[in-house]
């Protein structure tokens, strides 16, 4: 069940809502919705997700536990078991595939999520071992923050130190309720109106051939894909912020406008926050981070990249999309990314664009050989010169126009503007603070009924992040 859909926007949330607002056994609701809302998609893994949550709370404990000889064996031990079940199910096709002696007459299904909720179990354990967190006596408390659905399936990654607290004692007021609406009919919108439209050129043109794909369609595919995979996480992890500020929980930002980044540095600020954060506080850190020699440096960026890319998904692409980052990301460290402060901002943000627009056609690819031959047509090398795939077959009407809305609200616009309506000049004067508020709320409302009748009508409505 996706956030996007009828099922969960018309039937799942309001019966959600309706009883988790008038019962006080609101831990018990938000716990029973997630379970069920997972065996929706995965009814045969929603015993994996508890065993999941068993053996984190019983490492938990253990960790707790006042034998400082053993703490760190358990939690080494926590995160391999965690790890071990992960890369059993992510990764085993992609071994089978590659190494001889895994092969296997079936191949394993992909769990949905399962990148997640590992994620924020190892977050809970090594939280707990640092002291940053009380450990969780409660195991359906702790249960609660692996499984609930909002970030269940899509993030943003949750810290248990951010939560813990919220998960025992919250507060509902009518002010964060109606911010959290206004943040889940944004993500709805960046899903339900950009994301999927542009999704419908974007895997039309990547399905091309190498005979029929031309320059001109493939770069329109690859800002078509940016767009894409843009607005549907950062869509969904909008939603999933509102709905628990519906519920009382503060969840992290995930995405800062990355499109507007004059760095690849900068952009890894900003892309997948959530994410970031977590590779560098458990992984970059505990490496060494940049406190060992420059070199040290530039092997922990490289390690965590390529992590991050098989974080991503289990094929070649996608290491190769975390090592190329991690490329660029040494050579700014190496000196590029005090040239980029100091010139043209124009220059800055067309090499960043650059850099990850090629970055997410790795990224898309379905395999090495399709790579090479996309890579090779946008930059003039390939051998599409078939008219019937140009790209106006692609560039329609709806499209142009939502090409046009997603670049400018890739852009902090919406802030401006929400800081213009509060700017002391405009508080002198009621009527235009007045006007400007039923501006914003006719947006919201129209932006909320589009969105609805286009997911009613049966639009494309795919789903990236499925895939990991």
């Amino acid at each position: 069940m996706v956030f996007s859909s009828i099922t969960f926007l018309f039937y799942f949330l309001p019966l959600f809502l309706v009883l988790y607002f008038i019962t006080p056994f609101k831990n018990t609701v938000l716990l029973i919705a997630s379970l069920l809302f997972y065996a929706w998609g995965e009814a045969g893994y929603v015993l994996l997700l508890l065993v999941s949550i068993g053996l984190n709370y019983l490492f938990g404990i253990l960790i707790d536990k006042n034998f400082n000889l053993t703490k760190k064996t358990v939690l080494v031990s926590g995160i391999v078991i965690n790890l071990v079940l992960l890369g059993y199910y992510k990764y085993f096709n992609f071994l089978g595939e590659n190494i001889s002696f895994f092969k296997a007459e079936s191949q394993v299904h992909l769990p949905l999520g399962i990148s997640f909720f590992t994620f924020q179990a190892i977050s809970y354990l090594f939280d707990v071992y640092r002291k940053e967190a009380r450990v969780e006596k409660n195991i359906f408390n702790l249960a609660l923050y692996i499984s609930m659905f909002p970030q269940l399936i899509a993030g943003p990654i949750v810290r248990f130190k951010t939560v813990a607290e919220q998960i025992h004692t919250r507060f509902h007021t009518l002010d964060n309720i109606s911010k959290g609406v206004r943040i889940f009919i944004i993500g709805l919108a960046q899903k339900a109106l950009i994301a999927n439209t542009v999704a419908v050129s974007a895997d039309a043109i990547f399905a091309l051939n190498q005979a029929s794909l031309t320059t001109s369609t493939a770069w329109l595919g690859a800002f078509s894909y940016s767009l894409q995979i843009y607005f549907d996480f950062a869509g969904y992890s909008n939603m999933a912020i509102g709905l628990g500020l519906i519920m009382g929980f503060s969840f992290p930002q995930n995405f800062n406008y990355p499109y507007i980044s004059k760095s690849i540095t900068e952009f890894w600020r900003r892309w997948h926050m959530s994410l970031s954060s977590w590779f560098r506080d458990y992984l970059y850190i505990p490496l060494g981070g940049n406190r060992v020699s420059p070199f040290r440096t530039y092997i922990n960026l490289m390690v965590v990249f390529l992590l991050c890319g098989l974080w991503h998904g289990a094929a070649w692409t996608f290491i190769i999309w975390g090592a190329y980052h991690g490329f660029f990301l040494i050579l700014e460290r190496l000196g590029f990314k005090k040239l980029l402060d100091t010139s043209w901002r124009l220059f800055s943000h067309t090499y960043t664009l650059f850099v990850v627009v090629i970055g997410w056609v790795i990224f898309r690819a379905e395999d090495f050989n399709h790579l090479v031959y996309f890579l090779k047509t946008m930059f003039g090398l390939g051998q599409g010169q078939t008219i019937e795939f140009v790209p106006s077959l692609y560039l329609t009407s709806s499209l142009s126009v939502t090409l046009i809305f997603a670049t400018v609200f890739s852009m902090p616009i919406y802030h401006f503007l929400f800081r213009q309506m509060n700017m002391k000049e405009y508080l002198q004067i009621d009527i235009k603070v007045t006007i400007l508020k039923i501006m914003f709320e006719m947006y919201y409302i129209s932006i909320f009924l589009l969105s609805l009748l286009n997911i009613a009508s049966g639009s494309y409505n795919p789903f990236i992040y499925f895939r990991f």
